[in-house]
């Protein structure tokens, strides 16, 4: 089998030891080649001329971020994506039941390929740009900004950095008193939104061991559900972040928010430019998003 194998060493759990005992290990019983991204984008154009060559599986051991760059230069391919976790949280990894441990995670993928464990997928679309789990608008991609400001930092702290930056954007680098977007589902506008979420599968992100959930009915076989924030005060927001800790149902009924799932599409309209972020990744502010659901769109490995 031939294998890609595309490393982001500056992700924050990728060591030089673990590269060279997951190379080793691949190459045991595949044909395989290493890659290193070297900038922003090079993992989607190493993947996609891997589609191109013929190369039977990608792995992808970075981030979210490199993940998703890798799965953007697969989608429409059948070259399958692998991941193995690099990152700091590692959503997608997680939530499909790959380990924590990057070399755990390598025994589970050479399991999965000797088994040829492979599942089709859909995924959401934003603006031509794929995601496997979520986008965020608003508040939550202000955050996500402010992180990557302080990326250095990722490897060390990553989760207490993400809190910290959520007060930080909070009280001092998001405007919480007024709107910034409407969304336009079929018929119905949702105008008001300060915030939003638009998952393709769930939990939304972990915070540590935790799973924050926001769409529990999203999933691998699932459209696209969209939550969205028609408030940002203080104790609506700390109540629905309760919810989301747990099963995130009584965040779906509270009545500043609006929840839809099952969509194929749906556009976002905003009042002045906001931003956005694509599973994790900040992509900078717009006026305009147009999402689509596309369906039998990428093969990934599966434990």
């Amino acid at each position: 089998m031939r294998i890609l194998l595309i490393v982001n060493a500056t992700a924050s759990s990728v060591t030089a030891r673990a590269r060279v005992v997951i190379a080793k290990a691949l190459a045991a019983d595949h044909d395989l080649t290493v890659a290193d991204t070297t900038r922003r984008g090079h993992a989607e154009r190493l993947a996609h001329g891997a589609a191109n060559d013929g190369f039977d599986v990608v792995v992808a051991m970075g981030g979210d971020g490199t993940l998703n760059e890798a799965a953007n230069g697969l989608a429409g391919t059948d070259t399958a994506l692998a991941p193995l976790p690099g990152g700091s949280t590692n959503v997608f990894a997680r939530t499909i039941g790959i380990a924590r441990d990057p070399l755990e995670a390598t025994g589970q993928l050479l399991a999965s390929l000797h088994r040829h464990s492979y599942r089709r997928i859909g995924v959401g679309c934003v603006n031509g740009r794929r995601f496997l789990f979520h986008t965020g608008l608003g508040f939550d991609a202000a955050v996500v900004a402010q992180v990557e400001r302080r990326n250095e930092l990722k490897r060390y702290a990553g989760h207490p950095l993400f809190v910290a930056s959520a007060f930080v954007t909070w009280f001092r680098h998001y405007d919480h008193h007024r709107p910034h977007f409407a969304i336009q589902i079929g018929d119905e506008l949702v105008d008001g939104c300060y915030f939003a979420i638009v998952s393709k599968t769930s939990p939304y992100t972990f915070l540590g061991p935790r799973p924050v959930v926001v769409a529990p009915e999203a999933g691998l076989d699932s459209r696209l559900s969209v939550t969205a924030f028609r408030t940002l005060r203080f104790a609506p927001v700390m109540a629905a972040i309760a919810s989301a800790l747990g099963s995130g149902k009584v965040l779906r009924r509270h009545p500043s928010l609006v929840h839809h799932s099952g969509l194929d599409a749906l556009t976002v309209l905003g009042s002045s430019p906001f931003p956005y972020q694509v599973d994790g990744d900040h992509l900078g502010d717009v006026e305009r998003l147009d999402f689509t659901y596309e369906e039998d769109a990428l093969t990934i490995v599966v434990p």
